[in-house]
């Protein structure tokens, strides 16, 4: 670890970031003179040190351990508290509607019972109308969209568009309807939780393959579902119910940027539909002459697809991982609401943007995320053990320009620049 700590800390944060060291250098010489902040980057390692050092300390552990050694504690943590929080929710089941119901107006409840600007149900009634779903149709075993929405609920049958029909018909078909749409067709109303009925699980499972996760949201619609599937994964109530707090902030996020677009009828349809497609830009920009500094805005994790895009080496501000940080502060509240366990899930509160370089038992130095996904999610894949470090780097990222900028600007460029995907400071 010497070699590591030689380093100096904006070439520790590039490593970190697989960035160019010099870019990072450059960035911290023109921020500084914007700001007036100096020695922001020694500030980011010497914090990042601390809170690895604090949480080691709390499960009883020294900072000169091997990699494998960190990743098995992190891991035994994060099984130790989704069992506590398995109790807090009476041990619910994972293929019980009703029980994840429960769980799901929990979170809503935690979450401020948040409203927001969404897609009237009658309009959407009508997309099904315009353009049948023959899959669910006979799935269902019905003859016509007229007769389904007699007897069944849009907003079931919303859901199951995307994984019974599939993204070729909808990308294709079904949200060629999306292009007509004005600010006439969206209205205030609550977000909508729903466990689907144990019927969708079966025909999910004809349709749903190599998912690790059974939960998902609809930023048009404003809602938030869960297919009643147990993927009999270790660590999966806690894992869930994160992600269930991390769709409540992203959905009331679009739900904004939906508000803002209707603003300009003549552009809304444009707008939702770049949003929903989570647009990027797609080339490279030239570099600015101006002396200021570019940042592009990246509401996807690029990393699942592709860990060499060029776009994860420029500097860029990430909603989703603004939306992660605050389902941790959230996971805090819950442990609250129960029998006092705040303090086991104040553990992974401010860990999103920490992890270090530690030795593999070979000597090989990796990286180790402390990000409380990144932990859960290489808890899923452990067989395999394939680790998972794109929430943390994404988490650096927005952690720099909050550093310089705070966290209500943060959100504040990620809003306002999102559709043209860059801006300039």
């Amino acid at each position: 670890m010497g070699q590591v700590k030689n380093f100096m800390p904006y070439e520790k944060i590039a490593k970190i970031l697989r960035a160019d060291k010099d870019n990072i250098r450059l960035l911290e010489e023109r921020l500084g003179a914007l700001t007036g902040k100096k020695s922001v980057m020694e500030k980011i390692t010497a914090e990042n040190e601390e809170r690895i050092r604090e949480r080691l300390d709390y499960l009883g552990l020294g900072r000169n351990l091997n990699a494998k050694q960190i990743y098995d504690a992190l891991i035994s943590k994060i099984e130790a508290d989704n069992g506590k929080l398995f109790m807090a929710f009476n041990e619910p089941s994972a293929v019980s509607p009703n029980d994840w119901q429960k769980v799901l107006e929990n979170a809503k409840k935690i979450c401020g019972e948040p409203k927001g600007f969404f897609l009237k149900k009658e309009k959407a009634a009508e997309f099904l109308k315009n353009s049948p779903p023959e899959k669910i149709l006979k799935a269902l075993n019905y003859a016509s969209v007229g007769e389904m929405l007699q007897k069944e609920d849009v907003f079931e049958i919303f859901p199951a568009l995307r994984f019974v029909e599939g993204n070729e018909w909808l990308n294709n078909n079904f949200f060629n309807q999306y292009k007509n749409l004005s600010p006439e067709d969206f209205e205030e109303r609550e977000v909508k939780v729903l466990a689907l009925p144990e019927r969708w699980a079966e025909i999910a499972k004809s349709f749903v393959s190599h998912k690790h996760h059974n939960i998902s949201h609809l930023k048009e619609i404003g809602m938030i579902y869960v297919i009643p599937l147990s993927l009999e994964i270790s660590g999966e109530t806690l894992r869930n119910f994160g992600l269930i707090l991390h769709y409540f902030s992203e959905v009331k996020f679009y739900s904004g940027l939906f508000h803002k677009a209707a603003e300009n009828k003549d552009s809304f349809a444009q707008s939702v539909i770049s949003l929903l497609r989570g647009d990027l830009v797609e080339n490279r920009l030239n570099a600015p002459d101006n002396g200021k500094t570019r940042w592009l805005v990246v509401q996807r994790y690029l990393a699942k697809d592709d860990e060499n895009d060029w776009r994860l080496f420029e500097p860029h501000i990430n909603p989703e991982a603004m939306h992660w940080e605050r389902a941790e502060k959230m996971l805090v509240e819950t442990g609250k609401s129960f029998d006092g366990f705040s303090a086991d899930l104040a553990f992974w509160t401010n860990l999103n943007w920490v992890g270090d370089y530690f030795p593999t038992e070979s000597g090989i130095e990796v990286l180790v995320s402390f990000n409380l996904i990144d932990t859960a999610m290489s808890l899923v894949k452990e067989k395999e053990f394939i680790k998972y470090l794109y929430h943390h780097q994404e988490a650096l990222w927005n952690k720099i320009f909050m550093e310089y900028f705070g966290e209500e600007k943060t959100e504040q460029m990620m809003e306002e620049n999102i559709l043209k995907g860059w801006f300039e400071v």
